[in-house]
């Protein structure tokens, strides 16, 4: 690859930006590497500043749900742009948003925008506790729910890629409040409930973690999680900033037939804009102000260019049988990974669902954030550059989910198992 121009830039970028990045994982530092800078994209293909072009499945970390600058979305960010850009006042759009969203995901019937997933996250969860008179809160090794001070404790993605799972600047009080438990191990969830169910004001999970590769739920643990939070009278809160719109038009929930009291919110819903949202119960959601004594607040907040690409977005995943398009990419991909370990006797761990997916350099089965943790870095390290090299884009992490999308076609998802198959042939 030829990095010239990205190499300058990198260079000026650490002179005014700490370490050179506005979100660490970019950074590269996992694959031992620097970044490089995108020129533009378009459909499944990214352009570099040195004119290098890759197949990216990274999608903007999972927004990018149609591909990059789908023709839809442009239209409408621009028709509404013509109107003003942010007002802080209401617009249509958010109210259009709002009804989409209560009537694709089956446990909202009421939801507030907010600008990203970390604001949905730590909103739910002083929603929550401000609904309960409760403070305690559980949550899950290697779940990731954004940079909030009381979540950022045991974290995945850039937190676990940079082996800090705490991170400096969060109060010992504040991790107090939180109750860390391993994923996947419902007894251990009962047993804390039984001790002190009365002070805990929330359980929070990622509903398929994505943040530390992607981990799925043993059969009946999410149903059990939804079962001991209802009996101890404590709020449910599904984390489908990823999964939400992504791997089914009503998330996780709809595909496990789970109902959450809360669920926060992102990505997809935005069309590439900065966006994030959390819903749920009526009852619940009107604690918030201004009908209610929970304070939350975004000057930003149902911005009309997000809400407008968010509806463009999802109307034209509706329009397309966009999921079925999906699930056919990525089982296309996930047949021919197989069909490649299998040829070359690996036993390394591959999990997909629908458009998601990650490839584990381990022969452990993947439960839990100790079974990630078993996976071989320095095999993934030489994975990643050789996938690179051969114009194929993965995250620059072991520990995050790979995404497909509708842009991409059997033309791609080919040329990518032969990327594949050579890569292993270099680790």
């Amino acid at each position: 690859m030829k990095r010239d121009l990205s190499d300058k830039l990198f260079q000026a970028a650490k002179k005014t930006i700490p370490g050179g990045v506005n979100s660490p994982v970019r950074a590269f530092k996992n694959v031992d590497g620097e970044p490089f800078f995108v020129r533009r994209a378009k459909g499944c293909k990214i352009e570099d500043v040195d004119g290098n072009q890759m197949i990216d499945y990274v999608g903007t970390w999972g927004p990018a749900i149609l591909g990059h600058a789908p023709e839809c979305v442009l239209e409408a960010v621009a028709s509404a742009a013509k109107d003003g850009v942010s007002f802080g006042i209401p617009n249509p759009y958010e109210v259009e948003m709002a009804g989409l969203i209560v009537d694709w995901v089956p446990s909202v019937e009421k939801v507030r925008m907010v600008n990203s997933g970390t604001e949905a996250t730590m909103s739910a969860v002083r929603l929550a506790r401000g609904y309960t008179g409760r403070n305690k809160v559980v949550k899950f090794e290697g779940c990731y729910h954004g940079h909030v001070d009381s979540l950022l404790v045991a974290a995945g993605s850039g937190a676990l890629t940079h082996g800090e799972p705490d991170s400096a600047g969060v109060p010992s009080a504040f991790a107090a409040e939180t109750i860390i438990l391993p994923y996947n191990d419902l007894e251990k969830v009962r047993a804390v409930f039984s001790e002190m169910g009365d002070q805990i004001a929330a359980v929070i999970v990622e509903s398929y973690p994505a943040n530390a590769g992607l981990i799925f739920p043993k059969e009946g643990y999410l149903q059990g999680l939804r079962d001991v939070t209802a009996q101890y009278g404590s709020v449910f809160i599904f984390d489908e900033v990823m999964t939400g719109f992504r791997v089914a038009r009503g998330g996780v929930q709809e595909l496990e037939g789970i109902t959450p009291d809360l669920t926060a919110m992102g990505k997809v819903i935005g069309g590439g804009l900065p966006v994030g949202a959390f819903g749920g119960k009526a009852e619940i959601m009107n604690y918030l102000a201004p009908d209610g004594p929970v304070y939350q607040a975004g000057t930003l907040s149902g911005n009309p260019l997000a809400m407008a690409a968010g509806l463009a977005q999802l109307r034209e995943m509706d329009r397309l049988g966009g999921y079925c398009m999906l699930e056919k990419m990525g089982a296309r991909l996930e047949v021919g990974v197989r069909e490649i370990l299998a040829a070359k006797g690996l036993e390394y761990q591959f999990n997909r669902v629908g458009s998601m997916f990650c490839l584990f350099f381990t022969n452990e089965e993947i439960v839990n954030l100790d079974s990630v943790m078993t996976a071989d870095t320095v095999v993934f390290r030489k994975f990643f550059t050789a996938m690179l090299e051969q114009g194929v884009y993965m995250a620059p992490s072991p520990y995050e989910t790979g995404f497909i999308s509708v842009a991409h076609g059997d033309s791609e998802i080919d040329t990518t198992l032969e990327a594949v198959d050579a890569a292993l042939v270099k680790i």
